[in-house]
Parts: structure tokens; C-alpha cells; sequence
């Protein structure tokens, strides 16, 4: 059983790790030499456009996916014409793109922060559109905080938009009371389960830490998410993982941002849920059943950002999982993670206290 990533980054490399105990085998294409999946799994090192690598690289595959948002959609549709891509190739193309992703959104009646376009030879038009404080954004390829600026003068607006030579968006501030995300998975024969929702703490715009099931009481909001996932889900006929990134304003969820794929606010349930979200993927997109997304008790996560701990610091706090990526540190690279996993509330924030000794919050 052999199934095709293209990226080869760490979430490639935790979908190779979790398809060996089902005997599944997983290649992962990516153009980097270096590519961490590498390590786990047989790595074919060539451009998203080269015909011939895509080529080899689909045969004897059951099916294709991918581990991250900017692959070259032209790809993912060459390849889909030969043999299953999932999840599909307009999720891709659609969630990759910021103001395709809102105007989507939107078109659902999924609420969203305000939004425009701004047009280099009409910047007004967004700043009278939106208003301020706001938040410039690159249309595409940004991800942990990079491609975003945040305003507050009309002056740093128009600065900041002819610095650009890349489509832009403006989106409204939102002055949130807590971050969330919701993981959901929808298999080849339309069975769905999400997972609890999480709570998610960001710094320099990175993620840092996840509390998995969220601290917040999130008994009403759960099925608000749970609906904008399966709205989702039957609108682009979605099979694999898929996460929401949402803003909580006033009791009121926002959706911020849509990853069509196996997300870092989830990398708790490899320890702490009876299925993992890399397992539950791999099932999903090979037609198997889906596994439980229960959580087994509550858990914390914390990314490694930049530089790595003493594993033997780590690995003193009790109920500790360490998660190295195997790349070298540099400033913001994720170089690996953390899981806690406790019995209870309050064991989960005295482990939370002993964790920011070794993992403090950064940015």
C-alpha cells in the first residue's frame, strides 16, 4: 500500500511515521535535498513542475496527497488526471489564495473578519472599505505570521502597500478573546469526526502552545464549528484532514484561516486522542473506516521554535512526549514539539507551569 505526499516538511514525515504500523509506505516528493520526511520515508528530490518526476512518482501509488497549501495546484490536477488526488485539487487552489479562501467563505455564509482586495493603482478603495486598525496580508505563501503587517495610520497603510510588488489583502483587526482551531476528517464514503476544539497561543505569529480540549467552555461552540467544517466538507466533496483556524469575538466564532491538510494545532493527538490526525488522513483518503477522535484525557502542546531544549529537561516533566524533526535550527524554523498529557485539568496547567521553564513563550 503506497501513498504519494508531495512536501516533505514535518508533516509529511508524521504521515510516513503513522502509515508504517498500517502497512502503508508513504513517498514524499519535495524539491528541497534536505527535506526532513526524508529521513522516515523514501524521498524523491525534484521541482513541483517537473512532468517527468510527478510522473514517476505516481506510479504504483494508491493515491496522491499533499502536506502543505503551496504546491502548484497545476500539479495536483496533472496528477489527479492519472490517479486519485485527495483531498481534491480545488481545495487546494482555493485555500492557497487568501481573498479566494474569504470570498468562499463568504459565498457559504461562513462568517468571516471584513476583507478587500487591495488594488495597487486604488489603495483607498480597501482602507474606506475596511477601515482601521487593520491587517495587511499577502494574497498567498504566508504562513507563521510571515506576509503580514499590522496597521494603524493611513500613512504605515500606503507605506507598507507600495513596499509590496505581490497582491495583497486587507483585513480588519480583530480584537480577539481567544484563538481556536477545529480538525475535522471526512472519509472517501462521507463518514466525518472532528475533534475537539483547541485552544492555541501564538507568538511572533508562530504558534507556541495548543491546549487540546481548549480551557475555554466550548459547549456551544463546538457545533458552530462542527458546521462550518461539514459545510465544507459537502460543498468541494472534501476526503482527507481539513482545520479551521477561528477567532472567538463576543461568544461569535470567526473563521481565520482554512488549512486543507493535517495542521500543527494538532500534532496532540498522536499521544493524547485514540486516533491521530495523521492516521485518521491516511484512512480517510484510502477508503479505510475512521478511527475514534476521542481525546484521552487533556493535552498540551508546545512547539520547539528555532532552538532545541536539553532532552533530558524535557523528558523530567512528567507525562512528557518529545517530537524532534531531525533540521537544523534556525531563527522561527519549527524544529519539533511537545505533548503533555494529563487526567485532569489542573494536572494539565501544573505540567503547563514545569513546560515554560524549558519551552518559554516567545514573540
Amino acid at each position: 500500500m503506497r501513498v504519494g505526499i508531495l512536501g516533505g516538511g514535518q508533516l509529511g514525515r508524521m504521515l510516513a511515521l503513522a502509515g508504517y504500523p498500517l502497512g502503508i509506505t508513504c513517498e514524499v516528493l519535495d524539491p528541497a535535498p534536505d527535506a526532513c520526511a526524508g529521513q522516515v520515508a523514501p524521498h524523491r528530490c525534484a521541482p513541483f513542475d517537473d512532468l517527468h518526476a510527478l510522473a514517476a512518482f505516481a506510479d504504483g501509488k494508491r493515491c496522491i496527497t499533499y502536506e502543505f497549501e503551496n504546491v502548484p495546484p497545476q500539479a495536483a490536477e496533472w496528477l489527479a488526471m492519472r490517479l486519485p488526488v485527495r483531498p481534491t485539487p480545488r481545495a487546494l487552489a482555493i485555500f492557497q489564495d487568501r481573498l479566494t479562501e474569504r470570498e468562499f467563505l463568504r459565498s457559504l455564509g461562513i462568517p468571516v473578519p471584513a476583507f478587500a482586495p487591495i488594488e495597487p493603482s486604488e489603495p483607498e478603495r480597501a482602507l474606506q472599505q475596511v477601515g482601521l486598525p487593520a491587517i495587511i496580508k499577502t494574497r498567498r505563501f504566508g504562513y507563521d505570521g510571515k506576509g503580514q503587517w499590522r496597521i494603524d495610520t493611513e500613512e504605515q497603510y500606503l507605506r507598507i502597500v507600495r513596499q509590496q510588488s505581490q497582491p495583497l489583502l486587507m483585513e480588519a483587526f480583530v480584537a480577539f478573546e481567544t484563538e481556536l482551531s477545529i480538525i475535522g476528517v471526512r472519509s472517501l464514503q462521507g463518514e466525518v469526526a472532528c475533534y475537539p476544539l483547541i485552544e492555541n497561543i501564538h507568538g511572533g505569529g508562530i504558534l507556541r502552545y495548543s491546549f487540546a480540549p481548549a480551557r475555554v467552555d466550548t459547549s456551544r461552540l463546538q457545533p458552530v464549528a462542527e458546521r462550518f467544517i461539514a459545510t465544507l466538507f459537502d460543498v468541494l466533496d472534501y476526503v482527507g484532514v481539513l482545520t479551521i483556524e477561528l477567532f472567538l469575538v463576543g461568544g461569535r466564532l470567526l473563521v481565520n484561516e482554512v488549512a486543507p491538510r493535517v495542521h500543527n494545532s494538532g500534532h496532540w493527538t498522536i499521544e493524547g486522542a485514540e486516533t491521530s490526525q495523521f492516521e485518521n488522513h491516511l484512512r480517510a483518503i484510502l477508503g479505510w473506516p475512521l478511527g475514534s477522535t476521542t481525546p484521552r484525557g487533556y493535552c498540551l502542546m508546545a512547539n520547539l521554535i528555532g532552538e532545541l531544549p536539553d532532552p533530558q529537561s524535557v523528558l523530567t516533566i512528567p507525562n512528557a512526549h518529545l517530537h524532534l524533526y531531525g533540521k537544523q535550527p534556525h531563527a522561527g524554523r519549527k524544529l519539533g514539539h511537545i505533548t503533555l498529557r494529563h487526567d485532569t485539568p489542573e494536572e494539565r496547567m501544573q505540567g503547563f507551569e514545569q513546560l515554560q521553564a524549558v519551552v518559554p513563550l516567545q514573540g
